[in-house]
């Protein structure tokens, strides 16, 4: 139904590989737009980073629902007037390859714009388009490497590596916003514009508050792995049966009621160093030993009930099995070339009912029919 895809009617030309503008675009095409997706021969190079999904790579299933797939050689003549001929009938264009590589091919965003005021162009990079870093290549790792993300990321032994690919999504959802902002805009000016998203951006977004700390304090947050640098207690205590449950106090009335539902203790928020936040973050060792005695003679049921008897925030620290049979995990089918495969649903509820995802395509697939369609 239209309702349920507001974009329908809307033309998204994405020349994109990997991560971030493929999740950008794949949105677009959630919401109904038309998105043809451009792959070299070879194709998006995301398809062979795993054979997990049915013989297909889990990145690619999981990011290129409902679009069509047509391979071009934008060195071939032919193949590049037939992209210029996509340009001009669509209403975004989507690219990620390397810095400065569209506009040597003579698709430049501001020329694309003059020749065609209307279209909305995004280009998506590693550092942006100025600087030193402009030319340089950038991997979701390097990424999170360059903005500290990786640093504050850890254990105290050493920076580690976020578990997904954060900043390529971080990057692809901006990219969405901002397309569907310059759309709302095009539909008041009737003008089209340039956007332009880098993965260092959107996670340098995300870094603001261990940034405005150490500009604050003069020193990096620490890595305390399953802790919080500025709560306490806020962190993972094992059970008595060897499961790790994580709890989060958020204010001193949460701390009061732990104390005498869980730790029964009314008395301990009166001591010296349990007091108040600050000073417990002070002495987070002694608090936390404190606490964990309680945690290692309880099984992992009872803390649970404990815990909700206290009003205490908890959580289980579940491994990818437990993600898989998590009660509250929503799952969708979208079909690819090997067979259905279920995904994580969309995040947003709708009231109208849930969107039909559209199938994964193979590579390649649409290549002679938008080739007809197109035709000079």
């Amino acid at each position: 139904m239209a309702g349920n895809q507001p974009l329908k009617g809307l033309l998204v030309v994405s020349m994109e590989q990997a991560v971030a503008a493929p999740y950008c675009a794949s949105r677009l095409a959630d919401a109904g737009a038309r998105v043809i997706k451009i792959e070299r021969p070879e194709g998006d190079f995301a398809r062979a980073y795993d054979a997990v999904a049915k013989g297909q790579s889990s990145y690619f299933v999981w990011l290129n629902r409902g679009k069509e797939s047509i391979c071009l050689d934008i060195k071939n003549p032919e193949d590049k007037a037939l992209l210029s001929r996509l340009i001009a009938k669509a209403d975004v264009f989507i690219q990620n390859l390397a810095p400065g590589a569209m506009q040597r091919a003579g698709f430049g965003s501001a020329e694309l714009r003059e020749k065609h005021p209307r279209l909305i162009t995004l280009d998506i990079s590693g550092y942006g388009d100025e600087g030193d870093y402009a030319a340089m290549k950038a991997y979701d790792l390097l990424v999170q490497a360059e903005t500290g993300l990786a640093y504050v990321t850890g254990r105290a032994e050493g920076p580690g590596r976020v578990g997904v690919s954060c900043c390529d999504i971080a990057c692809g959802m901006y990219s969405y916003q901002a397309v569907l902002e310059a759309l709302l805009e095009r539909g008041i000016t009737g003008r089209g514009k340039g956007l332009a998203v880098s993965l260092f951006d959107g996670m340098a977004d995300w870094m603001t508050v261990p940034l405005l700390q150490y500009e604050g304090t003069g020193k990096n947050p620490p890595r305390i792995g399953l802790a919080h640098p500025s709560i306490c207690p806020y962190g993972a205590f094992e059970t008595k049966d060897g499961f790790p449950v994580l709890i989060a106090i958020q204010n001193e009335r949460e701390w009061a009621s732990f104390c005498a539902h869980f730790l029964e203790e009314p008395d301990l928020p009166q001591k010296e160093g349990f007091r108040v936040n600050n000073e417990r973050v002070a002495h987070r060792p002694m608090v936390d030993a404190h606490i964990a005695r309680m945690f290692a003679s309880l099984t992992r049921e009872e803390c649970a009930a404990k815990l909700r008897r206290a009003n205490t925030a908890y959580g289980f620290v579940n491994d990818c099995e437990g993600l898989r049979t998590h009660p509250a995990l929503r799952r969708v089918t979208v079909e690819t070339e090997k067979g259905p495969i279920a995904i994580g649903a969309p995040p947003a509820r709708l009231s109208d009912g849930p969107r039909q995802l559209g199938p994964v395509p193979a590579l390649g697939q649409h290549s002679a029919a938008i080739r007809a369609e197109f035709a000079a």
